[in-house]
């Protein structure tokens, strides 16, 4: 059982730093955003490139406010914060059971 609880909180770790990685990216594309970063630069494409995946189903769903205020960054952040605690968090406590059985 051992094994098992650590195989637990080693993908709790991992998923744990996936999401905080992907936060990060997220509030710095919208931070470019904000700052009329140049879209050719390196850093901004990259950013751009690999959170737009994730950001166009939510697009669809949740339109423009106000004079173009885009808040899927800010849905997408509420969700992976849900992921964060609700998953890691399930995860890290049944690997804390399994390894005081």
């Amino acid at each position: 059982m051992a094994i098992l609880a650590f195989l637990l909180k080693a993908i709790a770790s991992v998923l744990g730093a996936v999401v905080s990685f992907l936060m990060f990216m997220i509030i710095g594309r919208a931070l470019a955003s904000w700052f009329s970063a140049d879209p050719n630069n390196g850093l901004v494409r990259f950013l751009i490139d690999t959170t737009e995946p994730m950001l166009r189903p939510i697009r669809r769903y949740i339109p423009l406010v106000g004079p173009g205020i885009d808040l899927s960054p800010l849905v997408l952040i509420l969700a992976l914060l849900f992921i964060q605690e609700f998953l890691v968090g399930l995860l890290s406590f049944y690997a804390l059971k399994l390894a005081t059985q």
